[in-house]
C-alpha cells in the first residue's frame, strides 16, 4: 500500500537555490519550487502544502512580510513555515521564530541534514495534527463513556510524551558535539533529586514538585539551541567570543519558544517548570552567569539543579577539543566552583551520590561506545 507523498513548497529567487534543493528532496516528497513570494500566494489559493522553506533575502516581498500574511489568513495560518538564510543574525532569527517560523535551515544546503530537519518536522508536525484529533474526539465523549475517555487520554498522553522526545531529539541530532546529553541530564537529574528530598534544607521546598513532570521538561531546558546556525552549533572546535554570544543566547530563545506553546494549551504545568529550566540552567551561584546574571537563592532551585547535572555531563563526555574528562576530575571541577558558580548545599548532595553519577556515566560510555562500532 503506497503512502500519500509530502507537498513541500520551496521559495528562493535564486535559481540555484532551487534547483539543489528541488534535487535533494525530489525523491521523497513532492516539491513545487517557486522565485517569489508573489507566486507563493498565487499558488496557494489552490494547493496547501504540508511545508513552507521560504528564504528571507528577496526583492519585493521578503520571507519576514511573506509569513506575516500567511499567519493574518486563516486558511493558511497553520501551515509550518521553515526560513532559509545564508546570514548568522540571531536577532534575525529570534524575530523570525517570533513571527511563527518553527526553524531556521542554512544555505549553502547540507543534503542529509536538509533531509532529517524536514524528516523531524514533519513528524513532529503529524503528531501535532493527530493530537489535535484525539483531543477533539474527548470533548465528544459522553459521560456514560468514562472508560473510553481514560483510554483516550492515556493515548494523549503518550502522544504528549512523543512529541516532547521528538523535540528534544531534534535539538539532541542538530548538536552533534553533544550528542545523547538531554537523554543524560535527565537521568542525573533524577539522582539528584532523589538526593534532595532527604535534605532537610531543600526538601520542604521541593515537596510540591512532581518528579515525572519535572524530568519530562528537562527533555526542553536546550529547546532554543534550535534557532542557532548550525555553523556555530557544529563547529569541530572552541568557539569565539562573538560566537559564544551567539550561543547564550539560547537561554532567551528557550524561554520565548515555551511561552509560545503555554499560549496555545491549557494546563500544562509541566511547560512551566520547562520555562524555569530553559531559562535558570546557566546562571551561577556568583552572579557571573546568564541570561539575567542571578546569583545565590534568586536562581529558582530546578536551575541549579540542572546546572550540576549539565556541567557534569559536559565533562565526562567527548569533544571535538578535548577527550572526556575521569569521573574524579570532574568532580573536583564542580567542588572548586562550589559557591562560585554552584550552589554550595546541591554540591554537597551531589558529592553524597557522585557515586551513582560514576556509575551512571560509565554505563553512558559503554552504551554510545557499542553504538559506534
Amino acid at each position: 500500500m503506497s503512502t500519500k507523498r509530502q507537498t513541500i513548497m520551496l521559495v528562493d529567487d535564486n535559481i540555484t537555490n532551487l534547483t539543489v534543493g528541488n534535487n535533494i528532496l525530489k525523491q521523497d516528497y513532492n516539491i513545487m519550487t517557486l522565485n517569489s513570494a508573489e507566486r507563493l500566494f498565487q499558488v496557494l489559493d489552490k494547493i496547501i502544502p504540508d511545508l513552507i522553506l521560504l528564504d528571507i533575502e528577496m526583492p519585493e516581498m521578503n520571507g519576514f512580510e511573506a509569513i506575516k500574511i500567511l499567519k493574518e489568513r486563516d486558511a493558511l495560518k497553520d501551515i509550518p513555515v521553515i526560513f532559509l538564510t545564508a546570514k548568522i543574525d540571531a536577532d534575525s532569527e529570534l524575530e523570525g521564530l517570533t513571527l511563527g517560523a518553527i526553524d531556521y535551515i542554512g544555505k549553502p544546503f547540507s543534503p542529509p541534514l536538509l533531509l532529517k530537519r524536514l524528516e523531524l518536522h514533519l513528524l513532529l508536525i503529524s503528531q501535532k495534527k493527530e493530537l489535535g484529533r484525539q483531543q477533539e474526539e474527548l470533548i465528544a465523549f459522553n459521560e456514560n463513556l468514562r472508560q473510553m475517555v481514560d483510554e483516550k487520554t492515556e493515548t494523549v498522553v503518550e502522544l504528549k510524551n512523543a512529541i516532547l522526545s521528538t523535540m528534544s531529539e531534534l535539538v539532541d541530532r542538530r548538536d552533534s558535539n553533544t550528542g545523547g546529553h538531554i537523554e543524560r541530564t535527565q537521568r542525573y537529574l533524577s539522582i539528584l533529586l532523589d538526593a534532595l528530598w532527604k535534605n532537610p534544607e531543600y526538601a520542604k521546598e521541593a515537596s510540591g514538585w512532581d518528579k515525572d513532570l519535572l524530568l519530562q521538561s528537562a527533555q526542553l531546558h536546550d529547546i532554543g539551541k534550535i534557532s542557532i546556525d548550525d555553523k556555530i552549533l557544529r563547529k569541530p572546535g572552541k568557539l569565539t567570543p562573538e560566537e559564544y554570544d551567539i550561543i547564550k543566547q539560547h537561554t532567551k530563545i528557550g524561554v520565548t519558544i515555551v511561552e509560545g506553546i503555554e499560549k496555545k494549551s491549557s494546563h500544562q504545568d509541566f511547560l512551566v517548570q520547562a520555562k524555569i529550566l530553559a531559562a535558570t540552567h546557566h546562571e551561577k551561584w556568583d552572579g557571573s552567569g546568564y541570561h539575567e546574571g542571578l546569583s545565590g537563592n534568586e536562581i529558582p532551585l530546578q536551575g541549579r539543579l540542572m546546572a550540576i547535572a549539565d556541567v557534569y555531563d559536559a565533562l565526562v563526555s567527548d569533544r571535538p577539543y578535548r577527550a572526556a574528562m575521569t569521573h574524579e576530575k570532574a568532580v573536583d571541577i564542580l567542588v572548586k566552583d562550589k559557591g562560585i558558580h554552584f550552589d554550595p548545599v546541591l554540591i554537597e548532595i551531589f558529592l553524597s551520590v557522585s557515586a551513582e553519577f560514576e556509575k551512571l556515566s560509565t554505563q553512558f560510555r559503554t552504551q554510545y561506545s557499542k553504538k559506534g562500532e
